[in-house]
């Protein structure tokens, strides 16, 4: 079974899941906007990993990071910059 990170504002799951797809297609990706955690697909594809739809437990850290380093260090750099932006305007 699949698991969701937990959020601590669950009302923001919709509004990560828009940035994860426009920080990805910004990156090169397609993405289905409907639902961008599709591109983990891609990512892994891309990484040489086969990963399936539903539990994926049989994958060491070191592939796991493999996949959900470049999507969620992409997003990571995004809100930085998002927050940098927000600081000058203020």
């Amino acid at each position: 079974m699949a698991r969701k990170n937990k959020i601590l504002v669950p009302e923001a799951r919709e509004s990560l899941d828009q940035l994860k797809g426009q920080v990805m297609k910004a990156n090169g990706y397609e993405v289905n906007m409907a639902d961008p955690d599709t591109v983990k697909y891609e990512v892994a594809n891309e990484q040489g990993i086969s990963l399936q739809k539903g539990n994926n437990g049989q994958f060491t850290s070191e592939q796991a990071g493999k996949i959900g380093g470049p999507i969620g260090g992409s997003m990571v750099k995004e809100m930085v910059k998002m927050a940098q932006k927000n600081m000058t305007q203020k």
